[in-house]
């Protein structure tokens, strides 16, 4: 990182950065959580980013860095890349400053997305749709950059933005009455990972703060173990506010003295924690908005008897995904498991494997069978939903003696993925 980036990045430029967004930003609620607290003997706060007006954080850092732009970058227009929550925020930016904005998304972007940015735009954005990911959108986004002269909005990896993210930590600060041990903050690009630590070094530099990242896309705990900012060869994509091969280069360096720790959690635990956040307590996030709450549980001991915040960074879920995030979450408990059957080409075969095989409390979820006259056995996949994770071994038991058992699936995920 230059000496001159450095010096931009300090807690003077935050402050300025939070009267630029007076007015634009929501000041979010940094609540106490009553039942998290109780569960885990500590002081549990939600910062409410979810609650903002694009319903994430990405406006603070989008509204700051395109209304910085001179006035003839301003009249030549932007452009960014995104399929989620910086494209929204982008778009309500470009309409609040008036200001002619083109945005690239994939083609595989779910229309509610698409949707939510030309709302927040309206008549000041341009949605294009290119590539099937988001890093050919931006491929394709800093072309278009490039040969119609608009300025590029990253959206992370760049000072301004990085500020605009920094303002949620001096709400934090300003909204707490008691020090605070312990900030869990979820990393994507790590813009506004970047943010907190620069603002929690200058003010309370005791804090420690702690980066989530979802298990199958964990750039920043790769980079920081390596000391070099280093790209992930494959991602697992679920947690799509979070899931990139690569975090942002000047964040890498701000975060990788400053962050105490960084914790990699399964997407099954994520998904626990959003349907537990939904039902117990009425909250809508995404999966990189649970990321911070799903970290808890393997820090109980060392936050019991802490004030602790937990940065809760959107709430832009797609009701679509519901299923896929029960059964993930299912699956993370050992709670559903998927088999190769072997039922006899015979009458009553079904009925013996419902009597002796299931435990009374056990549901089949998913089944796939066609009978084989010309075999002797005939191969069904099926899926149950069993009461505890201890059941699982005595019902593999029973499907061996009996004759039924063909194979376990969970653990083969090159026939697992056709399933879930």
């Amino acid at each position: 990182m230059t000496t001159s980036v450095s010096l931009e990045l300090n807690l003077p430029s935050v402050q300025e950065a939070a009267k630029v967004l007076q007015g634009v930003s929501v000041v979010t609620p940094l609540s106490f959580q009553k039942r998290f607290s109780e569960q885990f003997e500590a002081a549990i706060y939600f910062k409410r980013e979810d609650l903002q007006p694009v319903r994430s954080y990405k406006i603070r850092g989008a509204y700051h860095k395109i209304q910085s732009l001179s006035s003839e970058e301003k009249k030549h227009g932007i452009v960014c890349a995104s399929a989620g929550n910086h494209a929204q925020g982008v778009a309500l930016s470009c309409k609040l400053l008036a200001i002619q904005g083109t945005i690239v998304m994939p083609v595989t972007t779910p229309q509610q997305k698409i949707e939510q940015v030309r709302m927040f735009g309206e008549k000041f954005v341009t949605i294009t749709l290119e590539g099937d990911t988001f890093d050919e959108a931006q491929e394709v986004a800093m072309a278009y950059s490039a040969t119609h002269q608009k300025t590029f909005i990253p959206p992370f990896d760049d000072p301004k933005i990085i500020e605009g993210q920094a303002t949620v930590a001096l709400e934090i600060l300003q909204q707490s009455v008691h020090p605070i041990d312990y900030v869990f903050v979820p990393v994507g690009g790590g813009g506004l990972a970047a943010g907190i630590c620069t603002v929690f070094q200058e003010m309370m530099p005791e804090t420690k703060i702690i980066g989530v990242e979802p298990l199958g896309a964990a750039a920043m705990k790769q980079s920081m173990e390596k000391g070099q900012n280093s790209p992930l060869e494959a991602i697992e994509t679920f947690v799509d506010g979070a899931a990139l091969h690569r975090v942002g280069d000047l964040n890498f360096e701000i975060c990788k003295n400053a962050l105490a720790e960084v914790v990699a959690v399964a997407e099954g635990s994520i998904c626990q924690t959003l349907l537990d956040l939904y039902h117990k307590e009425a909250i809508i996030v995404e999966p990189a908005g649970a990321m911070s709450i799903a970290a808890l549980e393997p820090y109980a001991e060392r936050i019991r008897g802490k004030n602790v915040v937990c940065v809760i960074s959107g709430g832009n879920n797609d009701i679509m995904r519901t299923a896929e995030i029960k059964e993930r979450a299912l699956l993370h408990a050992q709670l559903k498991h998927y088999f190769i059957v072997k039922f006899p080409q015979r009458a009553g075969a079904l009925r013996q494997f419902l009597v002796q095989i299931l435990d009374p409390y056990d549901d089949i979820t998913h089944f796939e069978y066609t009978k084989k006259t010309n075999r002797e056995n005939g191969a069904a996949v099926v899926g149950l939903e069993i009461s505890s994770p201890s059941k699982l071994q005595p019902l593999i038991e029973r499907m061996k003696t009996h004759g039924f058992y063909g194979d376990y699936l969970n653990d083969k995920p090159e026939l697992f993925q056709f399933l879930v």
